[in-house]
């Protein structure tokens, strides 16, 4: 199997480390690719090509959207291939594959629009003949550093934004997808995007993500991925602009006049779609005591009947992304056994070839490991309350604060929980994942600083800067002058 390439400067060429690495199927173990293993001196060649095509700046932001939708049609185009790439790669059940590409579009074709806007501020100044107003500009380059669980849509939702505000890129993807990362920036190419723009390094995050974080160069990090990583992101990625979206311990509420089964089909779905391996996937069901019992037998039942594995053939739910996630999965699980958490269903993984795990359930106590770390697997924890007052308080008992969501009848009941539920995104009377991508989307407290997608979107990757124009004809000093 020949191997794939790095792209910077617009060629593709091989790392200067002269090694590889391999991406594995998850669900067959099979290869999948064979790509560059890059190092420091492939990222900073990849900054100095993206320093030299910031010309891309003077581009006017509308030619600039008009590149945009190119690549949103391509991306049509190819939409059914990349999903089953993504399939192949990273595991998700094909149908929530043309999701992830679905969003990818969604996301081009929303921010080719923003070429037309990258809307400043007019206002009024304090002095006679004097104009007031805000511009946006662009970084410079920014790093974008992606995870493997939406390998087209979470590129796609930094590098739209970042291409149309005038930025130049050099991008990391994970290493469990990088050939999803590939074809992504293959289309990019292919839409007209200039050469030195975009920069694709693959490899490591000891050496690729350590040079782009630390360089002084890059003027913008945009991360997703998990908590520690940030951590050490802020620590070292010295002064720029820092934007981070770390993963969440995501809940939905069930008051006690909720409709049950529209309940249990968002608790399977947030719960368990994408196996659980989404930053706001639902983990914890914070259940009226008055509707418990009923509530679990349903959902046991449901969660028994799910069919995992490969995601390319007719099943619920494939594996996780690689050994490590599967043997994490299973440690939480036997924390959970250990710290006297009832066992519902599931709980094994399942023998043979592929990363394969039981949908699980348990029924524990807010304060439980299982009920405060993100486990990023197929793990649910039925947690009960008696008024909502308490619900709110279990909800906000952890440390992240992503997603949440609230299933009730009562309007009184849904806006309180809106005002008083810590997170960035709330839904009510749906599950804790389908973010849209016009809307900002980003979390609170240890879930991150960010908020990627809608009109923040460029936000995140431009500075608005002030700009004075006093056509008086002589010195007028502002606070004094007045």
């Amino acid at each position: 199997m020949p191997a794939e390439k790095l792209y910077i400067g617009g060629k593709w060429i091989e790392s200067d480390s002269g090694e590889t690495f391999k991406s594995i199927n998850p669900a067959t173990e099979d290869t999948v690719a064979v790509c560059q293993k890059g190092n420091k001196q492939d990222v900073k060649a990849a900054i100095e090509a993206a320093e030299r095509a910031f010309g891309w700046a003077e581009t006017p932001g509308p030619k600039r959207g008009q590149i945009l939708f190119k690549v949103a049609e391509l991306l049509k185009k190819n939409k059914e291939a990349l999903a089953r790439l993504e399939t192949q790669e990273m595991g998700k059940i094909l149908e929530e594959s043309r999701g992830d590409v679905q969003e990818a579009i969604d996301a081009f074709e929303y921010f080719a629009g923003e070429g037309r806007r990258l809307f400043g501020r007019t206002t009024t100044s304090e002095l006679k003949d004097k104009f007031a107003m805000s511009v946006r500009r662009p970084f410079g380059v920014v790093g974008i550093i992606t995870p493997w669980n939406f390998p087209i849509a979470i590129p796609a939702w930094k590098l739209a934004p970042a291409l149309v505000c005038g930025n130049t890129v050099v991008f990391k993807p994970s290493s469990d997808t990088p050939l999803c990362a590939i074809e992504l920036v293959k289309i990019l190419e292919q839409a007209g995007v200039p050469p030195g723009v975009v920069n694709l390094v693959t490899g490591g995050g000891g050496d690729v993500g350590t040079e782009i974080v630390k360089s002084k160069r890059v003027r913008g990090i945009s991360f997703t991925g998990n908590r520690e990583t940030g951590l050490w992101i802020t620590q070292n990625a010295g002064i720029k602009r820092v934007g981070l979206e770390l993963g969440g311990k995501n809940c939905i509420v069930i008051m006690d006049d909720a409709d049950l089964d529209l309940a249990l089909d968002g608790v399977i779905w947030g719960g368990f779609g994408t196996t659980g391996q989404r930053c706001t996937a639902t983990s914890r069901i914070i259940i009226s005591e008055k509707i418990k019992e009923k509530f679990k037998k349903e959902l046991v039942s449901r969660v028994k009947k799910l069919k995992v594995g490969n995601g390319l053939t007719k099943v619920d739910m494939g594996p996780l992304v690689n050994k490590s996630a599967l043997d994490k999965t299973s440690r939480y699980v036997t924390i959970g056994v250990k710290e006297g958490a009832q066992l519902l269903c599931g709980g094994k993984q399942i023998k043979g070839k592929g990363f394969f795990h039981e949908p699980t359930i348990f029924e524990g106590h807010p304060d439980m490991e299982i009920a405060q770390e993100e486990i990023f697997g197929p793990v649910v924890t039925l947690l009960g309350f008696s008024r909502l007052e308490e619900a709110i308080k279990i909800a906000n008992s952890t440390q992240y604060g992503l997603s949440s969501s609230i299933y009730t009848k009562d309007i009184k009941t849904a806006f309180k929980a809106i005002e008083r539920l810590e997170t960035g995104i709330t839904y009510v009377n749906a599950p804790t994942i389908g973010a849209e991508v016009h809307l900002p989307f980003g979390g609170v407290k240890q879930s991150g600083t960010t908020r990627e997608s809608g009109w923040t979107g460029i936000e995140e990757f431009s500075e608005e800067k002030a700009v004075y124009i006093d056509y008086s004809g002589k010195l007028q000093r502002a606070q004094i002058d007045v």
